[in-house]
């Protein structure tokens, strides 16, 4: 006699959750347990967590064939997250849980040798598919909680098996979990603690109001780092839509911490050594990368000259689509990434070319050797640059404490707000800007700048789109001459040469 069951689970391809069918015979044969379907080595070890499981139970496998087949067969299936969806085919062919109800859930989670169930990644997109299939969700006890936040589905989060056995047989309730919360935000050091630095505190609030790229430039000690800490304090909350998108990239990758819904914008700052795969995603099981991690938030890249240039390189086609796709010979992954890119770098290598006294003996050429690790094409999509000079110890002791975090990120709120009503919901830096209302004066300025400095497309656009942010901090509804003068003085940075900077700054002030 042959006995078939079928359980519902789901492999990912990014952030989205792939239907996985589960199918469990147990048949008479030579004592076999085989599972096929293009597993890798990880759900191929499922067989011995399973037994393991079972004996730990007083249940043993029938001395006949058992052939799990993970349909549909042709797409690789990764992960330990297929344990208990086997776990359950096996117990229903078994006649120990009754089909009818295991047929109502999905199911996702690792099992220990003992039969208790341990997190995985991908609860939330695996919560949110099974929900648009109409069926519920299995999943470990401490996930519970994320599984919840797909709103009307039904959740079982089982300590162990044992515990899934006899809720399913009546013996015991196992109460629905409740949605975990939101994810306490990070300490964000004050703006106030910054004196002095006008232009660059300046640059930060323009960046912030529109999510612009942002390369700050000065010697080591001028307060770069110090300046971009500050940055997540000046930004919004995230929108509902935008929580879910930025939980289910951190899901995936198993950050989700308790389950808890991210809803301030993600800070990423890797370390310089940081591989292409590591930033723009990849590796073995085609991982989210950095930039996917900070999709919706800030990706910020210190001493950006000494990251990898192929590392560099595969930020920019992100930085236009806002996602990045993983290509393998089987399968093209794509992942969200919608990040703001702030980058810190000295003006050379060792940090002092504006200082004749302290710079080396190959200065003004060791600038330019240093700043040509960052590729023009990578360049042209930063719309802010701006350089941060050293404060003397004397002035910085004297310098008045400047405005806190709390009154520009209330600047900031009011301008992405007044961004919303023109194009809900995008931002300065991703707005079409044919639809933003210009002076003939401003037009025309940037016309003739964008023709005399040799603007790129895009170099024109982008300045457009930051002009627009400076109007909207100013409350304005129309972009005037005066906002392009200053998003052009910005601008104007990217075409200098290294030499020029401290004299550019000088000019500023």
């Amino acid at each position: 006699m042959t006995s078939l069951a079928r359980v519902t689970t789901f492999s990912f391809a990014g952030i989205e959750a792939q239907k996985v069918e589960v199918q469990v015979q147990i048949a008479s044969g030579l004592p076999a347990f085989l599972v096929v379907g293009l597993p890798d080595k990880a759900v191929g070890e499922a067989r011995e967590r399973v037994r393991a499981a079972l004996t730990s139970m007083g249940l043993s496998l029938p001395p006949k064939r058992i052939l799990i087949n993970l349909a549909p067969a042709d797409l690789l299936k990764e992960g330990s997250h297929f344990d208990l969806p086997i776990a359950i085919g096996v117990l229903v062919a078994m006649e120990v849980i009754p089909l009818e109800d295991a047929s109502e859930f999905a199911a996702i989670g690792e099992l220990s040798l003992d039969g208790r169930l341990n997190p995985v990644a991908g609860v939330l997109p695996a919560a949110i598919a099974a929900s648009s299939m109409d069926l519920g969700l299995i999943c470990p006890e401490s996930q519970g909680g994320e599984a919840a936040w797909a709103g009307r589905i039904e959740v079982l989060a089982p300590h162990d098996l044992l515990a899934l056995i006899n809720h399913f047989r009546g013996l015991q309730v196992m109460s629905p979990p409740s949605t975990a919360g939101v994810a306490k935000p990070a300490n964000v050091p004050d703006l106030a603690q910054v004196r002095g630095m006008a232009s660059a505190r300046r640059a930060l609030e323009v960046a912030a109001a529109g999510a612009h790229n942002l390369l700050l430039i000065g010697p080591p000690g001028a307060g770069k780092s110090m300046l971009a800490a500050r940055l997540p304090g000046l930004l919004p909350d995230l929108s509902p839509r935008e929580a879910l998108e930025v939980s289910m990239v951190h899901s995936v990758a198993g950050m989700l911490d308790g389950g808890r819904l991210v809803q301030r914008p993600p800070f990423r700052e890797p370390h310089h050594s940081a591989s292409q795969a590591a930033l723009a995603g990849g590796g073995n099981r085609a991982r989210p990368g950095e930039v996917s991690l900070a999709h919706r938030g800030v990706l910020f890249l210190d001493e950006l000259p000494e990251f990898p240039r192929a590392a560099l390189e595969s930020l920019r086609q992100p930085m236009e689509s806002g996602h990045t796709t993983v290509s393998r010979a089987a399968a093209h992954i794509t992942y969200p990434a919608r990040f703001q890119l702030i980058a810190a770098m000295n003006p050379c290598r060792c940090g002092h070319l504006a200082d004749a006294a302290r710079a080396c003996g190959s200065a003004p050429r060791c600038g330019e050797q240093y700043q040509s690790r960052i590729s023009g094409p990578l360049l042209d999509r930063i719309d802010i640059v701006v350089e941060v000079q050293p404060i003397p110890p004397a002035e910085l002791s004297r310098a008045p404490i400047g405005e806190t975090s709390e009154i520009v990120a209330a600047r900031v709120l009011a301008a992405r707000r007044m961004q919303q009503s023109r194009a809900r919901p995008v931002v300065n830096a991703e707005a079409d800007p044919h639809a933003m209302d210009v002076s003939p004066e401003a037009r025309a300025l940037l016309e003739q700048a964008a023709e005399r400095l040799g603007l790129s497309a895009r170099g024109f656009t982008r300045t457009l789109r930051v002009a627009r942010s400076i109007a909207d901090l100013a409350g304005l509804s129309q972009t005037a001459r005066v906002h392009v003068a200053e998003a052009l003085s910005y601008r104007l940075r990217n075409h200098a040469r290294p030499s020029d900077f401290s004299r550019a700054s000088r000019s500023d002030s």
